[in-house]
């Protein structure tokens, strides 16, 4: 094998992976980061109904006491 390719065999299997990354990246991502947006978006507004009853309950018990 002549001598100038085994540099371009060397760089064949990272320039190869890199491309492969690329690609996987750019590919699912966008579906991905949508579908996960919604349910983020639906755990926090749980959460949010979850923290605000116990509070709307103490402030409730808090103005009868000071009544």
């Amino acid at each position: 094998m002549p001598l100038p390719l085994y540099p371009l065999l060397l760089l064949a299997c990272p320039f190869g992976m890199g491309l492969m990354m690329w690609f996987m990246v750019r590919g699912d991502s966008h579906t991905m980061r949508r579908n996960d947006s919604v349910a983020y978006q639906l755990r926090l507004d749980e959460l949010r109904r979850e923290f605000a009853e116990p509070h709307a309950a103490q402030n409730d018990a808090d103005h009868r006491a000071r009544s």
